[in-house]
């Protein structure tokens, strides 16, 4: 997934002063699972995630920011370059985000991969707490039976 692919955004009506905002926090999670490098995952894993974030989706629960990293890497070794990107601007309210999203595979604009829904928790400081990702449009061959 690469970064100049994402259409991440800053929404400065759901920012703080410090950056610590919602806007800010979802800006950094496209980033994340855009990352090309694992420094660079790294670096984005601890302004973006507590240390205990929780990842759930068909496929499984995640715990942990390496946990993200490594389902995030495997994802792209399998299916080669991908971007992921937001459909539409997140909605926010309180320490909640839904953030409709899109996976594009292959260089430039790509190939629509899925769609789905992350609902999002983030903590006091603005870090995410927790995910729940909802498929919205499955990728081909997709069975969600498989895992479970």
């Amino acid at each position: 997934m690469t970064e100049t692919t994402a259409h991440a955004e800053q929404h400065a009506d759901t920012e703080t002063e410090s950056g610590t905002g919602t806007g800010t926090a979802l800006e950094r999670y496209l980033r994340f699972w855009n990352a090309t490098t694992e420094p660079e995952q790294r670096r984005l894993a601890e302004s973006t995630f507590t240390d205990g974030v929780e990842y759930r989706a068909e496929i499984g629960i995640l715990s942990g920011a390496q946990a993200l990293m490594d389902f995030r890497n495997q994802f792209v070794a399998h299916v080669g370059t991908a971007s992921l990107r937001h459909r539409e601007r997140p909605q926010t309210h309180h320490d909640r985000a839904r953030l409709k999203w899109e996976i594009l595979t292959g260089d430039g604009e790509g190939t629509s991969f899925a769609m789905g829904t992350d609902v999002i928790v983030l903590d006091e400081d603005g870090r995410i707490s927790s995910i729940t990702a909802f498929l919205d449009r499955a990728p081909e061959g997709f069975d969600p039976a498989a895992h479970h």
